[in-house]
């Protein structure tokens, strides 16, 4: 009989999760460690007087990763979430509009259109590329590892690569203004670009394809909130046989003639080493080059480091308000005038916090039980450069005076564009959460939000491969590797880590179990 192979992840965030499981179903012999005493590392959950907050991702889109992803582990996305369809799909305040735009469940298209109906045609034609580029992305690119080039020589691919090379040459920004004129428009079609951790100047234009995931796929919620996806995930990975250990705080990967051995970790009964023939970590990817590995066994060197752009930084508030807030739908989006003004404050060569900032607000209690009778809960972001500098968050005020006064104009900027002038007198409990704060719970390089941002020379093949070229049997799962950022990026790197060690050189998903 073979030995089973012995596999230690690092990192009990969703990516580490999805990898547990996935590899326990394999039939390695799993073990997760985790250095908090809690699961899901950005998205967590905080509870405070009745209300429940998650604290982190709050979208959930690509439901056909999810349910990819649930099915390789015999099971599927209805049977382990009650997913309910928002609609509207999201709010739109746009600065000097006293009127909320709502993007419908059904009927988006048409929406969108009436924001600017001379250009109709232009925008079914946006449409209809961001769904044809989109089927491209996850057939062939986004469950590639990229060890081999040959799934991508095929007849059909290579003819379509002048096409593919204009998206990568042209910046979104520029690719959406020659669909509209309409600066509402262009910020509805700009705005995902947030979630690649960019700007839509600096993204390339092969990223419209995130227009069909709200636009004509739509908007899913939850119940329980991200917590109960990460709840999920856990369970099926104990199920199939992983240890999950909390409290569990990876020291250093030990390498022994140019391959992994184990990996040290700190319990709260003293150190421990766990031997292992394959590592994957999903922490941080500066944390596992720069913490976890010494020099030799570092494929990046700091100077490297340098010259990668981390993405966005963010203040976060978690706030629960007296009273109903029917102006704010479940995701609400302020767009500024001047939001390049914003974007330019955030990667410019002069960082510093927008003011005005375009933000982001989710109301969860507009859709579930997560804050108690005649309350709702409120989750503020704000999205700031990348800097430790601006200071950690705190209950009840006590976080940096920088991060508390951002979002006291956050909070004043929402009463005042959504009309509801007493919003904060109306706080009773409040939380915040700065740059600082993930630097230090989640290891985040430069206190990065999100991951490193979707710029051409950070994206697909250029970001980097999911195995290290130093040690045999050192892989990557997670945001700071391929495919990149987001939940379903982060189930797609679990996969990933599955086809790296099966050999399997294809482009697209793994195939089901029946």
């Amino acid at each position: 009989m073979t030995a089973r192979r012995r596999v230690v992840v690092i990192g009990g965030g969703i990516s580490g999760l999805a990898t547990a499981a996935l590899l326990a179903a394999e039939g390695d012999d799993v073990t997760l460690v985790e250095a908090r005493d809690e699961l899901g590392g950005r998205a967590g959950r905080w509870e405070s007087e009745g209300f429940v907050f998650d604290t982190g991702p709050s979208w959930y889109l690509m439901p056909e990763v999810f349910d990819h992803f649930f099915r390789l582990l015999g099971t599927s996305a209805a049977e382990q979430l009650d997913l309910i369809r928002l609609d509207p799909g999201y709010r739109v305040y746009f600065e000097g509009s006293a009127d909320g735009f709502d993007l419908p469940a059904s009927g988006a298209r048409d929406a969108l259109v009436s924001l600017d109906p001379e250009a109709a045609k232009a925008l079914d034609a946006y449409l209809a590329s961001a769904a044809e580029t989109y089927e491209l992305a996850t057939s062939r690119f986004l469950y590639s590892t990229y060890e081999s080039l040959r799934p991508f020589l095929d007849r059909d691919l290579l003819a379509r690569l002048p096409r593919l090379a204009r998206l990568l040459a042209e910046p979104l920004d520029r690719f959406i203004r020659r669909h509209s004129s309409d600066l509402r428009v262009q910020q509805v079609l700009g705005y995902p670009a947030v979630f690649l951790g960019t700007s839509p100047a600096a993204a390339p234009s092969m990223y419209h394809l995130m227009s069909h995931l709200d636009i004509a796929q739509g908007v899913l919620y939850p119940r329980g909130g991200f917590s109960a996806v990460i709840e999920s995930i856990a369970r099926l990975a104990r199920q199939r046989g992983a240890r999950v250990l909390t409290s569990h705080r990876a020291r250093r990967i030990v390498v022994e003639d140019g391959a992994v051995a184990g990996v040290e970790v700190e319990t709260a009964d003293g150190d421990a080493m766990l031997p292992a023939d394959v590592v994957v970590s999903s922490a941080d990817l500066h944390v596992t080059e720069q913490q976890l590995l010494n020099p030799p066994h570092r494929s990046r060197s700091e100077s490297w480091w340098k010259t990668r752009d981390p993405g966005p930084g963010a203040v976060l508030a978690l706030l629960g308000v007296r009273g109903e807030l029917p102006e704010l739908a479940h995701h609400t989006l302020f767009f500024t005038r001047e939001w390049e003004r914003g974007f330019d404050a955030i990667y410019g060569k002069d960082p510093r916090i927008p003011d005005p900032a375009s933000l982001y607000v989710c109301r969860p209690s507009a859709t579930d039980e997560v804050a108690p009778d005649g309350h709702e809960n409120l989750f503020v972001l704000i999205p700031v450069p990348a800097d430790t500098g601006i200071g950690a968050g705190g209950v009840d005020g006590e976080g940096s005076p920088i991060v508390e006064a951002t979002v006291d104009a956050a909070i004043a900027q929402i009463g005042t564009w959504a009309g509801v002038p007493d919003l904060a007198e109306r706080v009773v409990v409040r939380r915040t959460i700065g740059p600082a704060d993930f630097e230090r719970d989640f290891g985040a390089w430069r206190g990065g939000a999100l991951g490193p941002a979707h710029t051409l020379r950070q994206s697909a093949v250029l970001r980097g491969s999911n195995a290290s070229s130093r040690v045999r049997g050192l892989l990557y799962a997670g945001a700071t590797t391929i495919p990149g950022i987001g939940l379903p990026m982060c189930l797609i790197s679990a996969e990933l880590i599955v086809k790296r060690l099966r050999g399997d050189l294809s482009a697209g998903p793994l195939q089901e179990p029946r």
